[in-house]
């Protein structure tokens, strides 16, 4: 997107989906297909209303049925259809998914850490972060640059997805990436445009700070 052409003004929120079963155990899930808690539905009620406020004029969603389901709460509030885009699905890690983080590091010490660094890994045998970015981030731009002056996007995603697309759009290094914080479950990050393109405007924004659960999943 050239961020100097008309339009100035735009914001792409990125929230994340509400808690799982997964989370709580700190078990990895990737593109394992987890639905919401009860607690998790009842944080996507909470957090719909306030992003209800902001007048949202699209929505966008991972079709993974956590993603969906935390997405069809602002939709019902809003009366916005969701676009569902499987390339907003999270970070698929192979071998790691289903493992708790105790078993990865146990299992897969030596990659974790790796990782951590900033490094290039396919965690489990799976995706690397720059290919998450690949698929995830054209799919936001592509329903930004559709939006009206001043409009607001929605997307729905994943931490590790929407960790990696902010990192693209803000034009980070990719081992730079890592530097952005976890999303608690519901919270969200707010992209604003300005004159040199993307801003990270707000980040981890939610009701109450609460801890990370499972940051890439």
């Amino acid at each position: 997107m050239n961020a100097t052409k008309s339009g100035q003004g735009r914001r792409i929120v990125l929230w994340r989906h509400g808690q799982t079963a997964w989370n709580l155990e700190r078990r990895f899930q990737g593109s394992t297909d987890i639905e919401l808690t009860e607690a998790g539905v009842g944080q996507a009620r909470r957090a719909a209303r306030l992003l209800a406020a902001l007048g949202p004029d699209a929505i966008i969603a991972s079709d993974l049925q956590r993603a969906s389901a935390t997405a069809r709460e602002l939709a019902e509030l809003t009366r916005l259809d969701v676009t569902h885009d499987a390339a907003l699905r999270e970070t698929y890690a192979g071998s790691w998914q289903g493992l708790t983080h105790d078993e990865i590091l146990a299992q897969y010490g030596e990659q974790y850490t790796a990782w951590k660094r900033g490094e290039p890994v396919r965690r489990g045998g799976g995706e690397l972060e720059t290919e998450v970015a690949d698929r995830a981030a054209p799919v936001v731009l592509n329903h930004a640059d559709k939006l009206p002056g001043n409009g607001t996007l929605v997307v729905v995603s994943h931490g590790g997805t929407i960790r990696t697309t902010i990192g693209r759009l803000l034009g980070l290094e990719a081992h730079h990436w890592e530097g952005l914080g976890g999303l608690s479950n519901c919270c969200w990050s707010v992209l604003g445009e300005g004159a040199r393109g993307w801003r990270l405007m707000e980040h981890n924004a939610g009701t109450l700070p609460e801890p990370v659960l499972g940051d890439d999943d």
